[in-house]
């Protein structure tokens, strides 16, 4: 698909009835921004309405004349979800998604009118589309089908260019990937991300994402075999050094949700803040 590269604040035509608007919050977490998603032709669903950013709200509202009834946040992490009770002030729209867990990094404020459950279907107009329950970047993570030009919002399961952090305690590896495996039993054309543009190639990136955790944690397990009884600051240090470390502090969170999956597996144990491999 020849669709140019999100900007902060530029407004781009995925297909007939998807728009994308950027919001200007571009960072190591968030790439270019988090990308809204606008479907519709004269009433409107709003996805992902991002942070609360007055230039970022006002765009959507101008691009739908305030036309908006329904917004959608695929989970409630602070550059996802916040604009959404500023939007529904402003249009009366309806809120639906799921209630954020009582966690730091959360969007408490955030307070569906309907929450969704896996297979519930979302109308606009003549268009349809399916919620997708995908736990692991966020319990309460879902992701939106569009079987009409086979399509999945990914929300941050799966963003262009970079894997997704998994941060215990709400970010679960074995749920992630065990998600992974779902989207990819549905018939999928491209994938339209939080993060980064469009991802035209869906198969081939799920595959190297699940194939990216799974050789990580092989590596993991081979650290321990070397480094017996470590504590997780020392561990990631060996676990992952190809990474820059300047971000070891976020590796060093997806380290953890990687241990805690191999320890429900048995075959991790932590004793006395340090890891080690069942006997």
């Amino acid at each position: 698909m020849q669709i140019k590269a999100p900007l902060p604040g530029k407004f781009h035509q995925i297909n007939s009835s998807v728009h994308r608007i950027t919001a200007p919050n571009p960072g190591l977490m968030t790439g270019p921004g988090t990308n809204t998603y606008i479907i519709g032709e004269k009433k409107f669903l709003i996805i992902d309405p991002g942070p609360d950013i007055p230039e970022h709200i006002e765009n959507i509202l101008n691009f739908t004349n305030g036309d908006i009834d329904l917004i959608l946040a695929t989970h409630t992490h602070p550059d996802h979800s916040p604009a959404a009770k500023i939007l529904k002030k402003a249009t009366d729209a309806s809120v639906i998604g799921r209630l954020p867990p009582n966690l730091p990094d959360q969007d408490l404020t955030f307070v569906p009118d309907y929450e969704l459950e896996d297979g519930d279907t979302v109308t606009i107009e003549d268009k349809i589309l399916q919620a997708v329950s995908t736990p692991g970047h966020a319990s309460n993570h879902i992701c939106l089908y569009d079987a009409g030009h086979r399509c999945l919002f990914s929300g941050d399961h799966i963003i262009e260019g970079s894997s997704v952090l998994i941060n215990p305690p709400d970010g679960d590896m074995k749920s992630y990937l065990n998600s992974m495996k779902k989207i990819e039993t549905f018939d999928i054309n491209y994938i339209a991300p939080a993060h980064g543009g469009i991802i035209d190639n869906p198969y081939e990136v799920i595959k190297q994402t699940v194939n990216h955790r799974l050789e990580r944690e092989k590596k993991i397990i081979e650290c321990l075999r070397l480094h017996p009884k470590i504590k997780l600051s020392d561990l990631v240090k060996y676990a992952y050094d190809d990474t820059v470390t300047e971000i070891h502090f976020l590796a060093e969170r997806s380290l953890l949700a990687h241990l805690l999956k191999l320890k429900k597996e048995n075959i991790v144990i932590m004793d006395e803040n340090k890891w080690c491999l069942v006997l």
